[in-house]
């Protein structure tokens, strides 16, 4: 559906080219504003519906017992189930915070999120076999939840920017019409406070997709060197796209001549840290957790990275 207004906005109204770099630029816009404006509604209303029923201090208690990082390991298997790319992944992750939920459990959604699900993993059983499918959706989730314990301990809770509309909190209500109410001001506060960051992280994601030739950066990663990965994932980390988008481009490159890991240290990047992804963040969380949280996220995607070529 998205799809098809974005083709008849910009191929039909505007008569842009399918083949020009501005048509796909603009076309790339419509299509995600679209796609994550009615993930953000949905997601949020239904969270927010079941809030209604269950307080925040319920859910922090019951996932504060829990051992053995099972909640983490939850969260990241979660994410690994549901399709959606970096930015589809916020909303969830926002009302995983607003339901809430400890700060690294919602991380392990979101690192995870991006990286596996079960489209990728068919990908990856068919154009790399089913080891490697199996070696790479284990890592993701590894590193979802080893991440969420992580970043939990960093002790930044307080960086989280809270998005409570005043007036929100206290007594829960007991009526169906009150509990509808209840979801649909929480969704309208939220959806102003965030939108804005999606259009700019979204704008730059299409100026990326549309004008950046990824083509250009292969040079620079087709080595066997200490620095081809970490190269890989800084070259990652301003382009977007999901990773069943990239798998294909992923094993092109492998024909190539570059090495597996630093393939997918670059694909990782791409889809888990991405520029607008961490536009949209900066609504929802203060700088300084931001950093620390892509820099760990790139240092784990490395550490994956270097495993794979040590294993192949």
């Amino acid at each position: 559906m998205f799809e098809y207004i974005a083709d008849v906005c910009v191929y039909g109204l505007l008569g842009l080219s399918e083949a020009s770099k501005l048509g796909a630029s603009f076309h790339f816009f419509v299509y995600d504003s679209l796609k994550i404006a009615f993930s953000i509604l949905i997601v949020i209303s239904v969270i927010a519906f079941l809030r209604s029923y269950l307080s925040p201090e319920t859910i922090k208690k019951v996932l504060s017992k829990e051992k053995f990082g099972l909640s983490y390991f939850v969260a990241a298997m979660f994410g690994a189930v549901s399709p959606f790319c970096s930015c589809s992944s916020i909303p969830i992750f926002i009302g995983f915070l607003e339901a809430g939920i400890p700060m690294g459990v919602a991380f392990s959604f979101l690192i995870t999120s991006p990286l596996v699900n079960e489209i990728l993993f068919v990908l990856m059983i068919g154009t790399f076999g089913l080891k490697t499918a199996l070696l790479y959706a284990g890592f993701g989730i590894t590193l979802g939840v080893v991440g969420g314990m992580v970043l939990q301990r960093t002790r930044l809770q307080k960086d989280i920017i809270k998005l409570n509309k005043p007036g929100l909190g206290g007594e829960l209500p007991q009526d169906l019409k009150g509990k509808l109410k209840y979801a649909y001001e929480e969704t309208a506060w939220i959806f102003k406070k965030v939108f804005p960051f999606i259009v700019i992280g979204v704008a730059i994601g299409a100026v990326i997709h549309g004008y950046v030739p990824t083509e250009f950066f292969t040079t620079y990663i087709k080595s066997d060197s200490f620095w081809a990965i970490p190269i890989a994932t800084l070259i990652g980390v301003p382009l977007y796209a999901g990773c069943s988008t990239l798998v294909p481009i992923m094993f092109a490159f492998t024909q190539k001549g570059i090495a597996i890991g630093t393939a997918m240290a670059l694909m990782m990047a791409t889809a888990g840290l991405s520029l607008p992804e961490a536009i949209i963040l900066k609504s929802v969380m203060k700088t300084r957790l931001l950093v620390v949280f892509f820099s760990m996220v790139a240092v784990g995607i490395m550490l994956v990275g270097y495993l794979f070529n040590l294993l192949y």
